[in-house]
């Protein structure tokens, strides 16, 4: 059994309403699919899926640092807010923090959720990080801090050390975040 719905007049227990008022055009499909092997031969779905797969919205807010060049802090698109490599600057400066690590790293982390809540969504909404690091050395550092932004489930992450930053920024942040 399948159906598809094509309005935004309808619900589903345990969906969230005002997520799914948000995003029109909809189409949502409810069935059953086979898994071989599987001890349940049968399980149930539900896809939901935004016609609007061609829209992307700028997302900019004075509370983080501008970007430094041609890009913008966020793009959201698809449901994802994607928010570019953020530095350790302080927005109404333009300049570091300071040199240390930990507090570019901080400064960096604070800078996304402000760039996250212009965006309408919080750390709670971030589903994948990215970090890069000038010294690889500083990954415990850089942890401590990173593991009071965001709450379990934690985002799944890659950290990388790189040759140099922008700017000789000792850490670089992006993420993205689902609406």
């Amino acid at each position: 059994m399948a159906f598809a719905v094509a309005s935004r007049n309808f619900y589903m227990p345990g969906m969230d309403v005002t997520a799914v008022r948000s995003r029109t055009p909809m189409a949502v499909g409810v069935g059953r699919v086979s898994l071989a092997n599987s001890p349940s031969p049968s399980r149930a779905f539900v896809c939901l899926a935004s016609s609007n797969t061609g829209k992307k919205v700028a997302i900019n807010t004075d509370k983080a640092p501008a970007a430094v060049g041609p890009y913008s802090q966020a793009i959201k698109a698809n449901n994802l807010i994607h928010v570019s490599g953020t530095l350790g600057l302080v927005p109404e400066t333009g300049n570091f923090i300071s040199d240390s690590v930990e507090d570019q790293t901080e400064q960096a982390l604070k800078n996304i959720g402000e760039i996250l809540t212009a965006g309408g969504v919080s750390y709670s909404s971030v589903v994948k990080t990215t970090i890069m690091l000038t010294d690889m050395k500083d990954f415990q550092k850089v942890n401590a801090i990173y593991a009071k932004y965001f709450p379990a489930p934690a985002p799944a992450r890659s950290t990388f050390q790189a040759a140099a930053l922008p700017l000789d920024a000792k850490i670089e942040i992006d993420c993205i975040a689902v609406f």
